[in-house]
């Protein structure tokens, strides 16, 4: 059996009936799995997770980013996270049966109908890039959706499918095959927003820091902190336990603390065999130790 997964991010995280709405959509589609929604309103971003078989997992990631397109508006969105659209980004990731080859062509063919149906115009990154200057998404996205009009004019940067032009309500969307990734926050008790950006600069790989680590740092007004906010792209080469013992390890002697820590969305149970392994100091530790495990068989 084939099981794809799909994790889009909506630039809308502060009202609840517009997610509402979109998450709606997903639920309609027979087939189909909800996973997980969460909402930050200091990003104004939500990230839908849900799985199921390809074509019904393309369904849904259609219908719930074509409402997205009808409630936000990017020309009045703000927000801490770095965006390009209504739609923001929509990976689609290969989780059984299938590799990322298929993943990869669904994810073409979700962006050829979205973004002639909706009318915006459509990056591919990741594994279904069709240019090596658009493999990563931060280099897509850089800009913005406020340097986004100027993008679409610059010669090698026409959209890969739908609209050719400037979208000002909707702006772009990016869509994309990847590997499981782990969204991960640290949440640091100072509202210093420099001292994040100079922790999220020193931890991230295009910085010189740890492999696998996209990193900046994000200002939370409503809880008065700020965060370290972080896509571990594998999880096999650099572990959570990695990333908080960084963080640890370059805030200690300044008086900063972490408050917290937040998992943004699901993650694969592989990825907690670090967890198990370096915290509890349990080094054979496997997965086979989880009855839940048996479960699934």
């Amino acid at each position: 059996m084939k099981i794809l997964e799909c994790v889009p991010n909506f630039s809308e995280g502060r009202d609840e009936k517009k997610v509402e709405e979109i998450v709606a959509e997903v639920r309609k589609i027979s087939g189909v799995k909800l996973l997980d929604y969460f909402s930050d309103s200091d990003h104004n971003r939500t990230v839908v997770t849900f799985i199921g078989d390809p074509e019904g997992v393309k369904q849904a990631a259609l219908r719930s980013s074509l409402r997205a397109l009808e409630g936000i508006d990017m020309r009045t969105h703000t927000g801490g996270h770095p965006r390009l659209g209504a739609v923001d980004v929509v990976p689609f990731v290969p989780i059984r049966g299938m590799g990322m080859k298929e993943a990869a062509g669904i994810a073409h063919q979700f962006g050829r109908e979205f973004g002639e149906i909706g009318e915006v115009p459509v990056y591919f990154y990741g594994e279904a890039a069709t240019d090596p200057r658009r493999k990563k998404l931060a280099d897509i996205r850089k800009g913005e959706y406020e340097g986004l009009r100027e993008k679409l004019s610059i010669p090698g940067w026409e959209p890969d499918a739908g609209a050719r032009t400037f979208n000002p309500k909707s702006g772009a969307t990016v869509v994309g095959a990847r590997f499981p990734l782990i969204a991960f926050n640290v949440n640091l008790r100072t509202q210093n927003l420099d001292f994040a950006k100079r922790v999220a600069r020193k931890i991230r790989e295009s910085s010189g820091g740890i492999p696998s680590v996209q990193a900046l740092g994000v200002e939370l007004k409503e809880r008065r902190m700020v965060q370290v906010s972080m896509n571990l792209t594998d999880y096999r080469r650099t572990s959570i336990p990695k990333v908080v013992e960084f963080i640890r390890a370059e805030i200690a002697g300044t008086g900063v603390e972490i408050a917290e820590t937040e998992l943004v969305g699901v993650l694969p149970l592989e990825a907690l065999e670090d967890v198990v392994r370096e915290y509890l100091k349990m080094p054979e530790f496997t997965p086979e130790q989880v009855i839940e495990t048996h479960l699934l068989e």
